[in-house]
């Protein structure tokens, strides 16, 4: 657990922002969200941003922004730039949104599905909810899936909750810790802190995207462009490992087995970090100044073309030089 001092002022900041954004006006909503990020990445600080749409878990649209200090965020929180935004972009949103602030050491959310926790708290009652928390984290490592928890502190004229942070590595595990007897009897002996907000973020395949920039791992790129990149990936990887186990002979059912076992650890390890992120880094991860349909062209013109020269080569190869047993 990573507990944040007050006084950490230059520590890294994360802003989690939940939107309930109306039914019908989601294309128009991700078109001026566009607008914001890139206006929030012309101030000091910026490290990032992340827009993750609502999912059967979470009814809210999520948008996360990194800065390296929590003044360079509330810089951009407080500006009249994005109070200006806001005020054009009201009529996509149904009712206000939500908004958490933590900082020292975490990142954006991680490829592991993610809860956000907010609880106000009395002063006079913090060791209280200290002990409560820690039991509550406690129990949680004993649940199948846990893959960690942070506590944060409230942070003065900025944001009144304390904050934490429990990840899963599936929906499913979260949700049994969710709704498990353990858990909601320690709800029950923590009644005086049972008014809090609940927020999940899921966030698929964030592993195999971890670019570094200004030493931070950045959050995944779009669900459409990431798809895209994992079959750029998937496509040469699966092949030459079916090239490679065809000579074993095996079943298919156990050369299905081994060679998707393969596939995972070929992708994770080698594929993704060392060919497809350098490969289509400035697609995935788009310069803020650089106009969005000159970068589209660019990126899906690289992805034809290598998916033309693995076609054409595995043709070659199975058709003209070997073929599979």
């Amino acid at each position: 657990m990573n507990t944040v001092k007050p006084g950490d002022g230059d520590a890294a900041a994360t802003a989690i922002i939940g939107l309930r954004v109306r039914p019908g006006l989601e294309h128009e909503y991700e078109a001026w969200q566009q607008d914001v990020n890139a206006a929030a990445a012309d101030y000091p600080g910026y490290l990032g941003a992340e827009v993750s749409p609502r999912t059967s878990l979470q009814p809210d649209w999520t948008v996360v922004y990194r800065f390296d200090s929590i003044a360079h965020l509330q810089a951009w929180i407080n500006s009249a730039t994005r109070q200006n935004l806001l005020d054009t972009g009201s009529r996509y949103f149904d009712g206000p949104g939500t908004q958490q602030v933590v900082r020292g050491g975490v990142q954006a959310p991680d490829p592991l599905v993610t809860v956000v926790v907010t609880h106000r708290v009395h002063p006079d009652h913090v060791d209280e909810f200290l002990d409560w928390q820690r039991r509550m984290s406690q129990e949680g490592r004993t649940f199948e899936g846990f893959r960690g928890t942070e506590l944060f502190r409230p942070i003065e004229g900025l944001q009144d909750e304390w904050t934490t942070l429990y990840r899963f590595d599936s929906a499913e595990h979260l949700d049994a810790w969710l709704t498990s007897d353990a858990r909601r009897k320690l709800l029950a002996e923590g009644d005086r802190f049972n008014e809090f907000k609940l927020r999940t973020i899921d966030n698929s395949f964030g592993s195999w995207f971890a670019f570094e920039e200004n030493g931070k791992a950045a959050p995944p790129p779009s669900e459409t462009r990431t798809a895209i990149a994992v079959w750029v990936g998937l496509y040469p990887t699966v092949v030459l490992l079916t090239l490679a186990l065809s000579p074993l002979g095996m079943p298919l059912w156990i050369g299905l087995l081994v060679g998707n076992l393969l596939s995972s650890f070929t992708m994770s390890f080698l594929t993704m970090p060392f060919y497809v992120n350098p490969l289509l880094k400035r697609w995935l991860r788009p310069p803020p100044d650089e106009p969005a349909a000159r970068n589209n062209r660019i990126g899906l013109g690289t992805v034809a073309g290598v998916t033309a020269f693995w076609a054409v080569l595995f043709y070659l190869v199975t058709t003209r030089f070997w073929t599979l047993p």
